[in-house]
């Protein structure tokens, strides 16, 4: 995979690019809230030591390829608002798993979709990745939703799987594929630049 320390995606409203060490106190406001981490697969965050770390991590993961983490900011304000994440990225399959996340202040105005869709088609076009897989927790109504309005198909239920402050979990698996998102008459020759 590619150098993604450098990625900076441009939404109407969003743009989506690296952490930066400046982003701990706004990117620990959003992990900690149980709210936000209450479909997470880990529990919420307890010191701004876990912002620093995520964010030191991304700085030497970025440049080889490992993973792709993006902030999410609000272009008219400059304020993170949450993250989208290419994460197991499988370059011989051409496969990766997707997450994402907004702080609740930002929920239910669109920022999700339009993040999550301008990663998709970063995924699918620059990157050339044929399909995308997402694991969420089956009784977030909200985020199964916004996954099947982005053409996302439920592909099976994974019993306890996680194990959250001691207590099991379930995933619920979903898929998506180049061909369905680009529509039938996609080749791997196509892509977004």
């Amino acid at each position: 995979m590619p150098d993604f320390s450098a990625v900076s995606l441009h939404t109407p409203r969003l743009r989506l690019r690296p952490l930066r060490p400046e982003d701990a106190p706004a990117l620990f406001g959003i992990y900690s809230d149980p709210a936000f981490m209450r479909y997470w697969s880990t529990p919420p965050w307890t010191s701004i030591d876990q912002a620093h770390a995520m964010i030191e991590r991304d700085q030497r993961e970025l440049p080889a390829g490992e993973h792709l983490r993006l902030g999410i900011v609000l272009k008219d304000a400059g304020a993170l608002i949450g993250t989208v994440s290419l994460f197991h990225l499988d370059a011989g399959c051409r496969r990766a798993e997707i997450g994402y996340g907004i702080a609740p202040a930002h929920w239910r105005q669109g920022y999700q979709r339009e993040a999550v869709s301008s990663v998709i088609d970063h995924a699918f076009g620059a990157l050339a990745l044929n399909r995308l897989e997402a694991d969420i927790d089956p009784d977030n109504r909200a985020s199964a939703r916004a996954l099947e309005a982005l053409g996302f198909q439920r592909e099976g239920r994974l019993r306890e799987r996680w194990i959250i402050d001691g207590r099991p979990s379930d995933s619920a698996i979903y898929g998506l594929l180049a061909r369905e998102w680009f529509g039938v008459n996609y080749s791997p020759e196509r892509r977004i630049e």
